[in-house]
């Protein structure tokens, strides 16, 4: 999953070599966290949050599949 989510912020980014993506395992479910550069968070959320709730639908299906809960925080890079 960590590696879906890289590929898609990567491509929705100016700056590839800044995104980081890091994940945190539970037993039922696991978070996962997006780092971008701050002049790209407006790109990864997209108008009206309409990217980053593509990714966490994306995220939700493949979950399911796995029967595992997946969340996803973006962290703004200071």
């Amino acid at each position: 999953m960590k590696e879906l989510v890289e590929l898609i912020a990567k491509a929705l980014v100016d700056n590839p070599n800044k995104v980081q993506v890091s994940q945190l395992d539970g037993e039922q479910s696991s978070i996962i966290e997006l780092k971008v550069a701050p002049e790209d968070l407006g790109k990864v959320i997209g108008k009206q949050g309409r990217n980053a709730q593509a990714i966490r639908v994306i995220l939700g299906a493949a979950g399911m599949k796995l029967k595992k809960r997946f969340s996803l925080e973006l962290i703004e890079k200071g």
